[in-house]
C-alpha cells in the first residue's frame, strides 16, 4: 500500500464517497482532479442502475458527468442538494476548506451552500494542521483589479496572515478567466491564523465576488493515505445531562 501514488489516493478517497451516494438522491458534482474520479465511478454506478440525478459545479464537471451518464439538473431546477462531494485544495480537521485551485470555488460554494450535505475527498498531502500553504484563490472581477488585488493584500495583513502575497493567475497578459467571466487572483498566505476573520474581510471588499474559504459547509472529509483511506467525521453531540 505505500507505493501508491498521490492518483490512487484520490482514487481510493472518491471510491469510498460513493458509500454516502444513495438511491433517489441528488448529488452536487464537484470540480478538480479528485472529483473527477468520483464522477466517473458514480457514472459507472448510473449504469449499472443507481438513479441519481447530478447538479454540476462547473463546464468541466458538467461535461464530465455528460459523458459518464449521469442525468443532470441546474441548481435552480431543485429545492435542495441531498450531498455534494467535492475535492479540497487544503482541509484541516476542523472541516474547513481551501478551493478553488481549478477556478471553480463560486459555482462550488453556490452548490455546497444549497446541499444538506457537502463532503470533501482528497489525498493526506492537502490534510494540514493549519491552513495557508495553499495560496487562496479569490474570484475577482476584472474592473479596477489592481485596486481589488491591493485591498486583498491589506486584508491578509489585518487578519494576521503570514504572507500576503498576492498575483493575478495567468498575469495582466492572459489573466485566468473563470466560467462567471471573472479573474482569479491566488493570495499567498503562507499561514491563516483566523480563517473566519479573513474570509469576512475578504467578503467585505468590492470588487471581490468570492473567496475559496469554505467554513461551516464541509461536514466530511474522506482521505486517501498510503495505508488506506480515513474518514474523518464530527463527533455526535452528547447532550448534557
Amino acid at each position: 500500500m505505500t507505493n501508491l501514488t498521490a492518483d490512487d489516493r484520490k482514487r481510493a478517497a472518491a471510491l469510498k464517497a460513493l458509500d454516502f451516494i444513495a438511491d433517489g438522491q441528488i448529488v452536487g458534482l464537484g470540480t478538480g482532479s479528485t472529483a473527477a474520479h468520483f464522477v466517473k465511478a458514480l457514472g459507472e454506478r448510473v449504469k449499472a442502475g443507481l438513479k441519481i440525478t447530478g447538479v454540476a459545479t462547473s463546464t468541466a464537471a458538467e461535461a464530465l458527468a455528460i459523458e459518464a451518464g449521469i442525468t443532470l439538473v441546474g441548481i435552480d431546477e431543485v429545492p435542495h442538494i441531498d450531498i455534494t462531494v467535492d475535492g479540497a485544495d487544503e482541509a484541516d480537521r476542523s472541516f474547513r476548506l481551501i478551493k478553488g485551485g481549478g477556478a471553480a470555488h463560486l459555482r462550488e460554494k453556490i452548490v455546497a451552500a444549497a446541499s444538506r450535505r457537502m463532503i470533501a475527498i482528497l489525498d493526506d498531502s492537502k490534510l494540514v494542521d493549519a491552513l495557508g500553504r495553499f495560496p487562496l484563490p479569490v474570484e475577482i472581477v476584472p474592473f479596477a483589479c489592481k485596486t481589488t488585488l491591493r485591498h486583498i493584500a491589506d486584508a491578509a495583513v489585518a487578519a494576521g496572515c503570514g504572507g500576503n502575497f498576492i498575483r493575478l493567475r495567468g498575469g495582466e497578459a492572459h489573466p485566468v478567466i473563470t466560467d462567471n467571466g471573472n479573474a482569479i487572483a491566488d493570495l499567498d498566505c503562507q499561514s491563516i491564523p483566523d480563517p473566519e476573520a479573513l474570509a469576512a474581510a475578504l467578503s467585505a471588499i468590492p470588487g471581490v465576488v468570492e473567496h475559496g474559504l469554505f467554513l461551516g459547509l464541509c461536514s466530511g472529509l474522506i482521505i486517501g493515505t498510503p495505508s488506506g483511506v480515513e474518514v474523518i467525521e464530527p463527533a455526535p453531540h452528547v447532550p448534557e445531562a
